[in-house]
């Protein structure tokens, strides 16, 4: 069985804790790089951790970005409350720069990036966090990696006690708790533990699918 070294952005969120702790548990993880502007604390054999306040100084630790098979970029913000420009800076600008150093360090990498679903690919629509994830996936996809996937989930249901670091979401999953054994049957809707499994199985089984909604992210997780 191949193994991968990876990198992780955004491990102190929910979506990236789940990834994280999935490829703790897989044994075609051998190593792991996490990026985070605070710690996470987490100590574990196969789990590196690179502190850096402003991500717009990615290139003073590309020394340290050498060696990996892929990147699971998990890190993102809400749009509420967010000019188009101060949106741009965070999801395009900086996720450009992590996709240009990479790049140049090893462009037989895989790259993913969690996106939403409903991301506009023409970057022409009326929603504006649309396009600018829209216009941030098209870059990634068209950089020239050796593989890319846009995971575009929608509805997520936390396990293995992942808590959300929105307030307002993890009010919203308490009150949804008893629904969620019936949730999990919707193959429209996916779970933190898929979600993990599914950016692994990812570079185990490649697919020319290259935008993930729930469904495609259910069944890639479920791969054998």
């Amino acid at each position: 069985m191949r193994q991968f070294n990876i990198i992780i952005t955004g491990s102190t969120g929910m979506v990236g804790k789940s990834v994280l702790l999935e490829c703790i548990e897989h044994p075609s993880i051998k190593k792991i790089l996490l990026i985070n502007r605070s710690t996470l604390d987490f100590n574990h054999q196969k789990v590196n951790e690179i502190l850096i306040a402003d991500f717009s100084q990615m290139h003073t630790i590309k020394v340290e970005l050498k060696g990996y098979d892929a990147c699971f970029h998990c890190m993102g913000i809400s749009s509420i409350g967010k000019s188009e420009e101060e949106f741009t800076a965070i999801t395009f600008d900086l996720t450009k720069q992590l996709v240009d150093i990479l790049h140049e360090l090893n462009k037989d990498l895989t790259f993913n990036y969690v996106s939403g679903s409903y991301t506009d690919s023409t970057e022409k629509g009326k929603t504006m966090w649309a396009r600018v994830k829209g216009k941030t996936e098209n870059y990634i996809l068209n950089k020239g990696f050796k593989d890319a996937y846009m995971f575009r989930p929608g509805a997520i249901i936390p396990e293995k006690g992942i808590r959300s670091s929105t307030g307002w979401y993890n009010i919203g999953y308490v009150l949804l708790k008893p629904f969620f054994p019936w949730m999990k049957k919707n193959k429209n809707i996916t779970t933190t533990t898929r979600f993990g499994q599914a950016m692994i199985k990812s570079l185990i089984y490649p697919t020319d699918l290259k935008h993930l909604e729930n469904i495609d992210i259910n069944q890639l997780a479920n791969t054998l």
